[in-house]
């Protein structure tokens, strides 16, 4: 599933340059996680690099996007195969 951040976010961006989807948006008052590119890592990394970051450990599940870890593995894939290979 998603991740969301929860309305205790203090919105200090550390989690934005962490995230390799790009998934992260500044909004006001917390930030957001797109859910369309937010796999949890799953692929890249052992734990979401959102979550290991989060000074306050407010990232957590989204319970509107449920997705498996096959579900996460293959989102993982598209998203590799759309991106420019440059970045």
């Amino acid at each position: 599933m998603a991740l969301m951040i929860g309305a205790e976010c203090m919105a200090c961006g550390i989690c934005i340059e962490e995230c390799p989807n790009n998934a992260i948006l500044e909004s006001t008052p917390v930030y957001v996680i797109d859910p369309d590119l937010c796999t949890e890592c799953v692929g890249a990394f052992d734990e979401p690099q959102c979550v290991r970051v989060c000074p306050l450990e407010v990232i957590i599940p989204n319970p509107d996007y449920a997705e498996s870890h096959e579900q996460l593995l293959e989102k993982e894939k598209r998203l590799l195969g759309s991106r420019d290979p440059d970045q």
